[in-house]
């Protein structure tokens, strides 16, 4: 519910508590050319890295206004992820483990692979913020770190190539991984790292997955890539033992299959897992870099798309029945002089008789979000505090608990 954008003349944050408005929250100005700009959760505190010195990472409290640090590397910074306990810094060659709470640096990871691109995932939920990132620079491996307790969890050995997209669920148990090939997504469980799930993007051409998501239930998994197509599948719990099933002959035929499974060869066995995208959406666009992610907002699933041209697409997904999910508004995000774009773009649903359609306009009123903590006023208007911080001249202790919000779990 909390949208955060580096531009040429420095960054802007957003609330998405409605469809209909796009509220900005925070604009800064003050350093150009803003690459990273990452906010925890919905609190003050936002970590910012510009093309300007790309070798330093600056933490602000941006509603007073104030640095509350910064800190300098050896080379450049490819990408920055933060909870509630650590702030991960991701370097070509190296990762530097934070304690959020006073910017400690507590761990260095030297001498990792090669990793251009400085991709790595952070659980987002702090009690056990599990680090993924590139365990080998020409295979697909993943190297799974423990950033509470400092020391290596396993490593998945999860696609032949290499990486190209990594992320965990809410709550830290499962992993996504795609390699660049861009064709087979695949879930995994963690920390064990046993896989869960496969699913098939598509086999008739090799793509760049630029963004890869769980929803906030961890029923859904969104990929999208330089294609114009968005896949959503859904996690069907089909790999979950259950003892007590009902005699359907659903449930006896699922048995059989599962069991069948067993005496067939890997790669056989390997395509019964596989599964089709459960909804899609076609883009207007092609080739641009885009994010997604899962959200819920008035209290309905809607999927979120943002390109790197500046607009925010918002679309209704049905979770029962899927399929083709409906374009209900696209928002600019580059200022108020695209305000008529977006009455224009005050869309209308081409499919009246689906699911999309008949919720896309039941609530024009911006309602609290149903994610706990992840509203624009961090849980202030559901009895929480926020204190104000203690400034000194060094790292500031951040060491009052109800500053961050909680991590929905």
């Amino acid at each position: 519910s909390s949208l955060a954008i580096g531009t040429t003349t420095g960054y802007r944050l957003f609330s998405l508590s409605s469809v209909e408005q796009l509220d900005q929250v925070h604009e800064s100005n003050e350093i150009p050319d803003v690459y990273i700009v990452e906010r925890l959760f919905s609190s003050s505190l936002v970590v910012v890295v510009s093309h300007a010195k790309p070798q330093q990472m600056n933490v602000y409290h941006f509603k007073k206004g104030t640095e509350i640090c910064n800190y300098s590397y050896s080379t450049n910074i490819l990408s920055i992820r933060l909870n509630r306990q650590r702030l991960v810094v991701c370097l070509e060659e190296s990762i530097y483990i934070h304690n959020i709470k006073d910017m400690k640096l507590l761990k260095t990871i030297l001498d990792t692979p090669p990793n251009t691109t400085g991709l790595c995932a952070l659980s987002i939920n702090h009690a056990n913020s599990y680090l993924a990132y590139p365990g080998s620079a020409t295979s697909g491996e993943i190297a799974l770190y423990d950033g509470n307790t400092l020391k290596t969890a396993c490593t998945i050995a999860a696609h032949d190539g290499p990486l190209a997209a990594l992320t965990f669920n809410s709550t830290g148990s499962k992993l996504a991984s795609a390699s660049e090939k861009g064709t087979v997504i695949r879930v995994f469980s963690i920390p064990g790292g046993q896989k869960l799930y496969e699913f098939r993007r598509g086999m008739k051409r090799y793509v760049n997955i630029s963004s890869l998501v769980f929803s906030m239930d961890s029923q859904f998994l969104c990929a999208s890539s330089n294609t114009e197509t968005v896949h959503i599948f859904k996690l069907e719990h089909l790999t979950d033992s259950r003892p007590e099933e009902p005699p359907t002959w659903s449930g006896y035929m699922g048995k059989m299959f599962q069991a069948a499974t067993n005496y067939l060869p890997a790669q056989v066995s390997g395509m019964m897992n596989q599964d089709r995208a459960f909804a899609t959406v076609r883009l207007n666009i092609s080739g641009q870099r885009n994010i997604c992610a899962l959200s819920t907002i008035q209290k309905l699933p809607r999927l979120l798309v943002t390109t790197s041209d500046g607009h925010l697409y918002i679309y209704n997904l049905d979770p029962q029945d899927g399929g083709e999910c409906v374009l209900i508004k696209k928002h600019s995000l580059l200022g108020s002089r695209k305000m008529e774009e977006n009455k224009e773009n005050d869309l209308q649903s081409p499919l009246p008789q689906s699911y999309a359609a008949t919720v896309a306009r039941q609530s024009t009123v911006p309602s609290t979000s149903t994610m706990p903590g992840y509203s624009e006023d961090g849980g202030a208007l559901r009895g929480e505090v926020i204190p104000e911080h203690e400034f000194a001249t060094g790292p500031v202790c951040l060491d009052d608990e109800n500053e961050f919000p909680p991590v929905s779990i």
